[in-house]
Order: C-alpha cells, then structure tokens, then sequence
C-alpha cells in the first residue's frame, strides 16, 4: 500500500474525537497535554540522572521508553486516568 499505514500510531490513537469528549475544548486538551507531557519529561530527566529524590509523577498508562510525553499524556486523558481542575 502506498502514502498511508493501514493501522496509524500517534495523534490518532486515542482519536481526536474520542479527546474532545474528555475536556470542553481543543485549546483545553493542548494546555492540559502540553503540561501533562512536561511532567513526564520531567520524571524522566529525573530517573535518567539518578536522582534518589524524585519529584515528578511518571506515565499512568503502560509506555516504552520510546513514547513520545505527549503520546502518553493524551493516552492518560482518553483512559480517564487524569482529571483537569483549574486553580486560582
């Protein structure tokens, strides 16, 4: 088969769809992901430098060491592992 995958990874699974169900907006699921996706990067420059003391929460679903922060926090959204509150 040519030019697509039958089966595509990434931004498609969860589908878009399945995400805006999740939160009122796609503004709101970019800003939710976006800083879900810097707390896993962030767990992760922790574990890589040894550091005994982490502060970071890592990834709520089952992922490699490949996935990409931002594939794993839209994962954790669409299985309804995290909830959005907003502060003050």
């Amino acid at each position: 088969m040519f030019g697509t995958t039958p089966n595509p990874e990434g931004i498609t699974s969860p589908a878009i769809d399945e995400l805006l169900d999740k939160v009122d907006s796609k503004y709101t699921l970019a800003v939710f992901s976006a800083a879900r996706a810097r707390q896993i990067n962030s767990y992760r420059q922790e574990m890589k430098s040894g550091d005994p003391n982490v502060t970071s929460i890592g990834p709520l679903v089952p992922a490699t060491p490949e996935d990409k922060p931002l594939s794993i926090a839209l994962q954790e959204i669409a299985e309804d592992k995290l909830t959005m509150s907003l502060e003050d």
